[in-house]
């Protein structure tokens, strides 16, 4: 059975342009990494519905409790035949207040999130889930 994963991809509206917020994945191993290898905040689950996951993995990687309203997105198949299930939600706050959970070796499990331009975006997040951003600046574009 293929893992899963959920998470949510939080944006807002800024100076009439759409920023997306990502995290950066902790650890030594991702220190000088840059482009390709951000994400949505997210995480495995096993035996709950994505959107219940993905409100825990947000919390757990920002230490932010919101948002309310979750805007399904297509679900993304990884090279490693992970599916993440993504979730879109419109919100704001200041990145430096993020607060990840630590890994079992005392790292953080993302050591930082930034809002992201849509340009910047798609470079900046892994190649596998760059499906949620399109999708959701289509969605976002036929709203007007």
């Amino acid at each position: 059975m293929a893992r899963k994963s959920a998470g949510i991809l939080l944006y807002r509206k800024k100076n009439s342009n759409f920023e997306f917020f990502l995290v950066h994945p902790g650890g030594p191993f991702w220190l000088k990494k840059d482009l390709g290898v951000w994400s949505i905040p997210k995480g495995e689950f096993i035996d709950e519905k994505p959107e219940v996951a993905a409100r825990r993995e947000f919390f757990e990687e920002t230490g932010i409790k919101f948002p309310d309203d979750l805007m399904p997105l297509s679900p993304q198949k990884l090279k490693s035949s992970k599916v993440v299930h993504g979730f879109a939600a419109e919100g704001d706050f200041e990145a430096y207040r993020l607060r990840s959970n630590r890994t079992k070796f005392g790292w953080p499990e993302v050591d930082r999130g930034e809002w992201f331009d849509l340009e910047t975006a798609q470079q900046k997040i892994n190649q596998g889930q760059v499906g949620f951003i399109l999708e959701l600046t289509k969605k976002l574009q036929s709203k007007g």
